[in-house]
C-alpha cells in the first residue's frame, strides 16, 4: 500500500509560513516617497528600496499599483526618496494613511525643492532626489521603480532605521 500524500493546503500552508518568515527577516529602511507634477504633489512610505548600480547611481522601489502617487511619477519622471526616522509618529501618520488624488499631505510639513521638484522632507535624515529611468510590471501587486539619484544629501544626523517583520508577507 502507498503512502497517503501530504494534503497540498497543508503543504501550502507550511511552505507559505516559511516564505514569509524568511521574507520578513529582509531588511528594510522607512522612507517617504515623494513626487510633484503640474499642481499636485504626493507621499507615500516606502521600506522596498535598493541601491541597483554604483555607477551610474541607481535605487528601486517596490511602489504598491494603484497608489495615487503612481500617475505623478510617471508624469514627472521622477521622484525623491525621504528617509525618516521610526520615531517620527507625525511624518509617518501623514504619508502612511491613503491620500486622494488631490490631497496634499505637503500642505501640513515643511519641504524643500531640488532639482526634479519633487518635496524633500526637512525633517528627513537624508533625502535622494531621483529621475526615473525605469518603471517595471513583474506582474505582481508591486512595480519597480529605477531611479536615477540627480542630488542628494544628509539633512539631519540621527540613526538610521532598520526594522524586520514577523510576517514578511504583510507591512
Amino acid at each position: 500500500m502507498l503512502d497517503q500524500p501530504t494534503s497540498v493546503t497543508h503543504v501550502d500552508q507550511r511552505v507559505a509560513k516559511d516564505v514569509s518568515q524568511a521574507l520578513g527577516r529582509i531588511p528594510q529602511g522607512l522612507f517617504v516617497m515623494s513626487a510633484r507634477h503640474e499642481q499636485g504633489a504626493q507621499g507615500v512610505v516606502v521600506s522596498w528600496v535598493q541601491q541597483v548600480s554604483f555607477n551610474p547611481p541607481l535605487v528601486m522601489v517596490a511602489l504598491q499599483k494603484g497608489r495615487a502617487i503612481v500617475p505623478l511619477v510617471h508624469g514627472s519622471k521622477s521622484f525623491a526618496l525621504n528617509q525618516v526616522t521610526s520615531d517620527d509618529k507625525l511624518l509617518l501618520k501623514t504619508f502612511t494613511r491613503s491620500q486622494a488624488a488631490d490631497d496634499d499631505a505637503f500642505e501640513a510639513v515643511r519641504t524643500l525643492r531640488r532639482t526634479t521638484g519633487s518635496p524633500i522632507l526637512t525633517k528627513a535624515q537624508a533625502f535622494m532626489d531621483c529621475e526615473l529611468v525605469r518603471h517595471i510590471d513583474v506582474e505582481g501587486d508591486h512595480d519597480l521603480y529605477i531611479g536615477k539619484i540627480i542630488e542628494a544629501g544628509v539633512l539631519n544626523e540621527g540613526d538610521v532605521t532598520i526594522r524586520f517583520r514577523d510576517d514578511g508577507l504583510k507591512y
